[in-house]
């Protein structure tokens, strides 16, 4: 389907959904004048009133809305100065692809590139166009994988399709918009209705009456009848215009494929799966691990520490590389499955162009780890600016982890001080275990559903374990603060507990003894001595 006829049906699709708008007015104005033909006054009446209830909410949501103008995504934008070897890469591959390369380039925080186009005339006449290139994803590709994925974008730019989404997206967001803001203003209706009538119970209360019950009724129908077309249509026009999408993505593969080679192409394809689960664990594992605590990584290090990781845990991802991903298809997706475009990748002649000795495709960049640096200053929120940076990961794992051990002590901290009227420290839990009181200590602690259903014995059970790992926690956190545990950074497994020689084993004994059927503090005591 060429450019035109795809513009056309973008805009047919586009003005179906004001079309449907005025069809509804249309039935709404056919009932009203059959029953004015031959109906009585008083049903007349009604039924033009019911229908003006009805007209309401579809005008307002076919001409109410106005979509608003598209911003461009958050990012580094990177002169051809600042860094020429990219931005002679991606002009190269324009030629390549024989499309216009883009006014400007943006490094973002994202494992994803992308492209976009100002355009107008219903995306028909050419705009403005940006490239958005991650700089997570630069970290795990190599330089032809990068190649094939922004070759797959500029496939995009010569079969006009930037410019062609502009209608399809409108559209889509236009029927997305006007259902969200019919219900929005159902709600309120009900929320009005509902708080009308809390006020006339409150009323009735004072009075000493009984107050009856809050029933919204039918407030806010309206509003839901007139959404449920929109969204009917809403679904139709999705499916209509992702079965387009799916092709324009298998044909954009093949113009990568053509470009950086088939192999660069299908393992590109398999990567960036791995490198979006790589960065989303690293990001809530090491980037954000002090957040808590008020700490950031160093400088640099927000979206560019994601690089140790992937050293760091090559072989694990590795077999994430070789089992893809399983999908499940839907109707609306505007990709194929991964899969799928894998094996028509594959299902290419072999071209010959092999990846080995490929340069990374950070290699691209004048001063990468200055490029990571520069984007967490236009990236990062005004909040995580005000956070401290930690001099290095060691410090970063370190304290971050000792403040949620820190955390994690503090209900058992709370609950000594509610039993045994001290400051809650580890010395004042065990003066209250020595006075016969740790399990009203436990009994203060949270409790799941089956804890609180719990008499005797089974109740000791459940609190036992609660009542230890707390402790643990404080124990360590004493420890900590006494210069003899801390915690090790690893890129390759979790934070390790790192005690001195002896002391993990004697540890848990003395624990253990702590929250016996007969407590025993002594040994904990013993521990706490010797870190002195």
């Amino acid at each position: 389907m060429g450019a035109t006829l795809r513009a056309v049906r973008a805009l047919v699709l586009l003005a179906g959904f004001y079309l449907l708008g005025f069809v509804m007015l249309g039935v709404l104005v056919a009932v009203d004048w059959a029953v004015a033909e031959g109906g009585v006054g008083s049903v007349t009446a009604k039924v033009w009133i019911v229908s003006a209830l009805l007209a309401i909410p579809i005008v307002q949501g076919m001409f109410a809305l106005r979509t608003p103008k598209d911003e461009p995504l958050p990012g580094l934008s990177v002169t051809e100065q600042q860094e020429p070897a990219l931005w002679a890469a991606v002009r190269n591959l324009a030629e390549q692809t024989g499309t216009r390369a883009p006014d400007e380039i943006l490094l973002t925080p994202d494992v994803n590139a992308a492209v976009s186009e100002d355009a107008t005339l219903l995306g028909l006449k050419a705009g403005r166009r940006r490239m958005y290139i991650g700089l997570p994803l630069m970290a795990g590709l190599s330089e032809p994988q990068l190649q094939a994925v922004l070759a797959h974008e500029f496939g995009h730019y010569t079969n006009h399709d930037t410019r062609l989404a502009a209608i399809t997206l409108r559209g889509r967001l236009q029927v997305m918009r006007t259902v969200a803001s019919l219900h929005e203003r159902s709600r309120k209706k009900v929320a009005k209705e509902e708080a009308k009538q809390e006020k006339k119970n409150a009323k009735r209360l004072a009075k000493g009456k009984e107050a009856g019950e809050v029933d919204a009724g039918s407030a806010g129908l309206s509003y839901r009848l007139a959404a449920k077309p929109f969204l009917w249509y809403g679904t139709f026009y999705l499916r209509a215009s992702q079965g387009v999408g799916r092709r324009q993505e298998l044909a954009a593969d093949v113009a990568a494929a053509r470009i950086a080679g088939r192999d660069a192409t299908a393992s590109a394809l398999r990567e960036i799966p791995v490198l979006d689960a790589a960065h989303g664990f690293y990001m809530q594992s090491y980037a954000t691990l002090g957040t808590g605590a008020g700490l950031l990584p160093p400088s640099g290090e927000v979206f560019g520490g994601l690089r140790h990781l992937l050293a760091g845990r090559a072989d694990e991802l590795d077999e994430m590389r070789r089992a893809l991903p399983e999908e499940e298809q839907s109707p609306y997706d505007s990709h194929p499955p991964i899969a799928e475009r894998i094996a028509h990748i594959e299902q290419l002649p072999d071209d010959g162009r092999a990846l080995t000795g490929a340069r990374p495709a950070l290699a691209l960049l004048t001063d990468p780890a200055l490029s990571f640096a520069e984007l967490e200053r236009s990236a990062l929120t005004p909040e995580a600016h005000r956070l401290r940076r930690a001099a290095d990961w060691p410090q970063l794992v370190n304290d971050s982890m000792l403040w949620h051990a820190d955390q994690d002590a503090e209900p058992l901290r709370t609950a000594v001080t509610e039993v045994h009227g001290s400051d809650g420290s580890l010395a004042a839990f065990l003066d209250a275990v020595d006075a016969g009181r740790l399990w009203e200590v436990a009994d203060r602690l949270p409790k799941s559903q089956e804890a609180q259903a719990a008499t005797g014995r089974a109740a000791r059970e459940f609190a036992r374990p609660q009542v230890r790992a707390r402790l643990s926690r404080m124990t360590v956190v004493e420890l900590a603060r006494l210069g003899r545990a801390h915690w090790e950074l690893s890129w390759t497994d979790a934070a390790r507990l790192s005690l001195p020689d002896g002391y993990e084993e004697e540890l848990k004994q003395a624990l253990d003894a702590a929250v016996a059927d007969v407590p025993d503090t002594q040994e904990l005591r013993r521990l706490l001595a010797q870190a002195r």
